[in-house]
C-alpha cells in the first residue's frame, strides 16, 4: 500500500505511473499551472529577497576575488556564459528527427567558478549568509566593512568555533565544502553512495570531512540534520527545506536578464522563453524557476528534467503527496549515472511552493544522457557530467507533446517559431579528464 491506496489503484487514478514504473521516458505538461501573479503569492519569498541576496553576494565580491582568483575577472562575481548552440540544435533536430522551432541557448553553470556547477549559486550563498551573520554578531564585521577582511586568520579563527554540515549527492557538498573549509569552518558533507569519488577525494583535499554512507541522498541527509541537532555549533544546510539556498539560486535571474537583453533576446508574450532544468532534489531547479518567473512572469516557461530512476519531483506533485512519497514507494530503484540528479524523495517546500509555476515535467533514460553528452561535446566542444545534459530533449518534447499544452497556451507555430529555449548545463566543469573520457567513450559508443 502506498499512502493508502495499492499500486493498482494508483495507476487507474494516475495513469502516467504506468510508464513511470516502467522507466520508460514520459513527459507531464502541468495542467494547474496559474498566471504568475498570482502564483507566485503560493512560495513565500518576494523580489525584495532576491534583491537582499544579491545584494549580499556583491558585498562578498572583494572576499571571493581574493580567496577565489577565478572570481577575480569578474570582480567576484561568481556566474556563468550565456552561450549559442548554433551547431547543437541542427544536431539535436536530425538526432530526434523533428524540427525544433525558435533558437537554442545554454547557460554554462558548468563553467561557474569554484565549484563548477549550478550548485555554486545556492551553496555558496547561504556558507556566506551564515559567515556574515557571525562575524557580525561577533563585532569583527560592521555594515559598510570591506568583506575582504573575511579572509584573514582572525575571521578563520572566528569561523573555525562553528560548524557547517550538509547531506549531498555530490554537486552542493562540492561546493558547501571548499567554500566553507576556505573560510575557517570545520565542514562536513555527508555523500550518498551515488557520488562520484572524485568529488569526495577533491573535498578531503580541501581539509572537509566526508563522511560516505551506502544508502541514498535521504539518508545522508538525515545524518547531517542528526549531527547539526546535537551540536549547537554546527548550522546544518538543508538541500529540501533552506530558503537561503533557494534565494541564492534565485539571483541567477537578475544576472541572465542582463544577458538575453545584451544578446539582443527579447522576452515577452510574442517571443516565450523556455527553460529546461535538471532536477534532484528541487532547491536549485526551484529557485532559478522563482526568479525567473519574477523577472519575466508569464513570458517564461520553465521545465524540470529527470532521470528515469529518479523522477521525485515529477512523482511528487503529479500524485500530490511530495515529500510523503519516494521512487522506492513505488518500485522505482533510484540509480543513475546523473549523480546530482539520483534523489528519491522531493523537497516538499520546493514542490509546493513552485507547484502552479512549473508547466512541465519530463524524464530521461541514462543512455539517452551519454548520446547527448557526447553529442555535445561534438558540436559545441562542451565538456559535461552527464546530470547537466537532463533538459537537451525539452525542446523536443515540447514539439512532440500532445496533451494539448501548446494550444491551452495559445503557443502557435508562430509563436514557437520566435521563441527561445534556455538549456540550464549544470554540472562537468571540474570533472577530472580520466573521468570525463570515460563518459565521452560511453556516449560516442551509444551515439554511433
Amino acid at each position: 500500500m502506498i499512502n493508502g491506496k495499492s499500486l493498482a489503484d494508483w495507476q487507474i487514478s494516475h495513469p502516467l505511473l504506468a510508464e513511470l514504473t516502467a522507466l520508460r521516458e514520459c513527459s507531464w505538461f502541468n495542467p494547474a499551472i496559474a498566471p504568475a501573479a498570482e502564483a507566485l503569492n503560493d512560495v513565500g519569498l518576494s523580489a525584495g529577497d532576491v534583491a537582499d541576496a544579491d545584494a549580499r553576494l556583491r558585498r562578498f565580491a572583494n572576499y571571493l576575488r581574493l580567496a577565489f582568483p577565478d572570481t577575480a575577472a569578474a570582480g567576484g562575481i561568481i556566474e556563468s556564459p550565456l552561450l549559442p548552440a548554433p551547431a547543437l540544435q541542427p544536431a539535436l533536430a536530425r538526432h530526434y528527427g523533428i524540427g525544433l522551432l525558435g533558437r537554442m541557448w545554454l547557460k554554462a553553470d558548468n563553467l561557474l567558478p569554484v565549484s563548477g556547477s549550478v550548485k555554486a549559486r545556492g551553496g555558496i550563498y547561504e556558507v556566506l549568509k551564515h559567515a556574515e551573520t557571525l562575524a557580525l554578531a561577533d563585532g569583527l564585521l560592521r555594515p559598510g566593512d570591506d568583506y575582504a577582511w573575511l579572509d584573514s586568520p582572525e575571521a578563520r579563527a572566528l569561523f573555525g568555533r562553528h560548524q557547517i554540515a550538509v547531506g549531498s549527492t555530490g554537486n552542493l557538498g562540492l561546493s558547501i565544502g571548499v567554500v566553507g573549509a576556505r573560510l575557517g569552518f570545520r565542514t562536513t558533507v555527508h555523500m550518498s553512495a551515488d557520488a562520484r569519488k572524485w568529488k569526495k577525494d577533491k573535498l578531503r583535499e580541501h581539509g572537509v570531512t566526508v563522511i560516505e554512507y551506502a544508502a541514498d541522498y535521504s539518508a545522508a541527509v538525515a545524518q547531517g540534520r542528526a549531527q547539526a541537532e546535537s551540536d549547537p555549533s554546527c548550522h546544518f544546510i538543508d538541500d529540501e527545506n533552506s530558503v537561503n539556498l533557494f534565494l541564492g539560486y534565485a539571483t541567477a535571474a537578475i544576472r541572465l536578464r542582463a544577458q538575453l537583453s545584451a544578446a539582443g533576446v527579447a522576452v515577452d508574450a510574442e517571443h516565450p522563453l523556455f527553460v529546461h532544468l535538471p532536477c534532484g532534489v528541487g532547491g536549485g531547479p526551484g529557485g532559478v524557476a522563482f526568479g525567473l518567473k519574477l523577472a519575466f512572469g508569464d513570458a517564461v516557461h520553465c521545465l524540470f528534467a529527470e532521470p528515469t530512476h529518479s523522477p521525485c519531483m515529477l512523482l511528487g506533485v503529479y500524485t500530490g503527496l511530495h515529500q510523503r512519497v519516494s521512487v522506492q514507494d513505488f518500485g522505482i530503484d533510484n540509480r543513475t549515472a546523473a549523480d546530482g540528479l539520483a534523489v528519491g524523495r522531493p523537497s516538499g517546500f520546493v514542490g509546493r511552493a513552485m507547484q502552479r509555476l512549473i508547466d512541465g515535467y519530463y524524464t530521461v533514460d541514462d543512455d539517452e544522457l551519454f548520446r547527448l553528452l557526447a553529442l555535445t561535446e561534438r558540436t559545441e566542444g562542451l565538456r559535461l557530467e552527464p546530470s547537466a545534459l537532463a533538459g537537451l530533449p525539452g525542446i523536443a518534447r515540447l514539439m512532440t507533446e500532445e496533451q494539448g499544452y501548446r494550444a491551452r497556451l495559445e503557443l502557435t507555430p508562430q509563436r514557437m517559431a520566435r521563441a527561445n529555449h534556455l538549456v540550464w548545463l549544470t554540472g562537468g566543469g571540474m570533472v577530472p579528464e580520466t573521468e570525463m573520457d570515460c563518459y565521452l567513450a560511453r556516449g560516442r559508443a551509444l551515439l554511433a
